[in-house]
């Protein structure tokens, strides 16, 4: 598995899906200084890159939820990479959105799905894990069962490790912080005092910086 998470980051890094400048940091939406940013939705423009990450989502559906019946993704960073996937296996596809549609019939999930329906759930980046949760909470208020999620990165954040225990919901990932971290370091891209800091930020993100 490990093996596989390195080719992951390997390839996230070579089309700048992941930036990583702790001298020069970013602001999120949150208001938190962040030395990394990490931009999944990218891949979708790399047929490679693309079709390794369905495959490897595809591998990890086939061996931990070989009886998963429909394939969500989360709105809107992972609809088109849950459809990807949907495609691969076969089956129904549905997503679901931040907030109930405004108008029409003001939807939560879009697509046709039954209750009691076996799904997996698609992310694109977990980060607190609050969205995400959310959208597999939605899905099971409708009566379907959410085997789990898979998402192509984490930052492993302790907060979304607690999160995601608490909602009771199996979170696989292709790739993390730690081992980007990691590949990183060994390549010579970041020094022992930015090591230092990155892991400070994935301590305490909501200080870091300030």
């Amino acid at each position: 598995m490990e093996n596989a998470q390195i080719e992951v980051a390997k390839r996230l890094l070579a089309i700048d899906t992941i930036k990583i400048q702790p001298n020069i940091p970013f602001t999120w939406a949150s208001g938190w200084k962040s030395p990394i940013y990490c931009d999944n939705r990218k891949v979708l423009s790399f047929p490679e890159t693309r079709t390794f990450i369905c495959s490897q989502f595809v591998k990890l559906i086939q061996e931990k939820y070989p009886n998963a019946e429909a394939i969500a993704g989360v709105a809107t960073g992972a609809i088109a990479h849950g459809v990807l996937v949907a495609e691969a296996l076969q089956l129904p596809f549905i997503y679901v959105r931040s907030k109930p549609k405004g108008h029409g019939l003001e939807n939560l999930i879009e697509g046709d799905i039954q209750p009691g329906t076996k799904v997996v759930i698609i992310e694109d980046l977990i980060s607190t894990g609050g969205s995400s949760i959310s959208a597999a909470e939605a899905i099971r208020n409708f009566g379907a069962e959410v085997l789990g999620m898979l998402a192509i990165f984490t930052y492993n954040f302790p907060l979304a490790t607690q999160n995601f225990e608490d909602a009771n919901i199996e979170l696989t990932t292709l790739s993390n912080y730690n081992i980007l971290l990691k590949l990183a370091y060994d390549s010579g891209d970041i020094t022992d005092s930015q090591l230092e800091s990155l892991n400070n930020w994935r301590k305490s993100p909501e200080t870091w910086g300030k």
